[in-house]
């Protein structure tokens, strides 16, 4: 930084304000997807804002590659509009100030408002949306049990206060409407949302539908499919800042992000740009490094703190779940609630695989009377599916085995038990839920 700081002795010596001098280079090559600047190199680091652009429609870009020719700019909007030779300018740390007041409002990316109701009031304390998280030794433990409302999740993968857990699923399996139900809960102070990469038609959906009743309480964060990679990437960043903001302040915090698969890809279009080698599916390796820097940010604060219980939803390409992205998330989170097509197909929502999806957190929420019940029901319903075949074979004969009796009986009941939408009355105790079912 010596040309930095003999700019500084210059204006000084002159007896000019320093905040008057803008550091600034010269736009060299312009792509669809980034631009070349030179001049700056010395001045900025990687993350730094850079401004460009004719006076009146000024552009804002993020620095993601420096060389000693230049710096990599991407973007936040769609396209530039800039051309060669076109100034940029240094703009600094983007930081955001949110505010109690923001509660009700829909912002984009940036932190500015969607939803027409006027400018956002700003904060006293700037936040930043690339956060550490908190010291994995004062860190609270997580230990206080939930209720969703949602009777397969109370059930067979119950969630903590401050718990990280993940939706998996593939596309048009119900991922969506599992978080608009979760959304519901009326367990948490303040709910904060980033929708990521969603269809523009969602949006008023999701607001005018599932979280308009708890809208007041709620920050909704939007970057919508059309919108840049930077955008989208930037998304679950400030929605995770927004969320530590109300955890600090005390409150019990709910982090929706859909989807963090999303999230993944908008990282990975920038980490190419940026000249980073592809090493599993395209995906570079620094997409596997942000993953967790993003997740763990979520999660109980300091003794004293609120929380922040995060709910993910990640879209598994092509419905294989050890897809890298599904795979690292899945060893990240504490717990993982898989959604299958087939369920889907039968006509059984929330299409849970009971099986399949677990949580890290569960024995902190059941009772020993409950974790042996829940087993003993997941040992029923594992026999029903696998002897289902034979069953359509005609191969089973009842009373030649007293468990897979036991089992053809009361699954089907389980199953019809488990069946939720949007429509129905959040469950108040599945337990009981249950039991009255089976009794039926």
């Amino acid at each position: 930084m010596d040309a930095l700081k003999k700019i500084e002795e210059f204006v000084l010596s002159e007896g000019a304000s320093l905040s008057r001098i803008r550091i600034g280079g010269l736009i060299r090559e312009v792509t669809p997807s980034y631009c070349r600047i030179s001049g700056l190199s010395k001045f900025v680091c990687l993350g730094d804002s850079i401004e460009y652009g004719p006076r009146g429609r000024t552009q804002i870009g993020e620095v993601v590659r420096i060389d000693d020719a230049g710096v990599t700019v991407k973007p936040f909007d769609d396209r530039i509009e800039a051309g060669l030779g076109t100034p940029a300018y240094f703009a600094g740390d983007r930081k955001l100030r949110p505010d109690p007041a923001w509660r009700g409002r829909v912002i984009n990316a940036l932190g500015e408002p969607l939803d027409g109701l006027g400018a956002l009031l700003q904060g006293d304390r700037p936040v930043s949306g690339e956060s550490p998280p908190p010291s994995a030794m004062k860190r609270a433990r997580v230990q206080k049990p939930l209720k969703t409302g949602v009777k397969v999740i109370d059930l067979f993968t119950p969630i903590c206060e401050g718990q990280r857990i993940g939706i998996f699923a593939g596309s048009g399996v119900g991922k969506s409407t599992l978080l608009a139900m979760l959304a519901k809960s009326a367990s948490f102070d303040t709910i904060v949302v980033a929708l990521v990469g969603e269809r523009g038609r969602e949006v008023r959906e999701f607001l005018e539908g599932p979280i308009e009743p708890n809208l007041g309480r709620s920050v909704v964060v939007v970057s919508t499919g059309d919108e840049s990679p930077m955008m989208r990437r930037q998304a679950p960043k400030t929605a995770t800042a927004i969320a530590e903001y109300f955890r600090d302040r005390g409150d019990t915090v709910l982090l929706i992000v859909d989807s963090v698969t999303r999230y993944a890809h908008a990282a990975r279009d920038v980490a190419l740009a940026a000249g980073e080698p592809a090493v599993a599916r395209g995906y570079t390796p620094s997409v596997f490094s942000e993953l967790p820097k993003l997740l763990e940010r979520s999660g109980p604060g300091e003794e004293g703190e609120g929380s922040i219980t995060g709910i993910f939803s990640v879209l598994v390409d092509g419905d294989d779940h050890n897809d890298p992205v599904a795979d690292n998330i899945r060893g990240t989170l504490d717990g993982h609630i898989v959604l299958d097509r087939g369920i889907a197909d039968q006509g059984r929502y929330p299409a849970v695989n009971i099986l399949s999806s677990i949580s890290r957190l569960a024995d902190h929420v059941w009772s020993v009377d409950q974790k042996e019940l829940v087993r003993r029901l997941k040992g029923l319903v594992a026999r029903y599916e696998d002897t289902r075949d034979l069953r359509l074979m005609g191969g089973y004969q009842a009373g030649t085995d007293p468990e897979l009796d036991q089992a053809v009986v009361i699954v089907p009941k389980i199953y019809e038990a488990l069946r939720q939408d949007l429509s129905m009355l959040a469950s108040r105790d599945a337990f009981m839920d249950l039991a009255e079912f089976l009794k039926q």
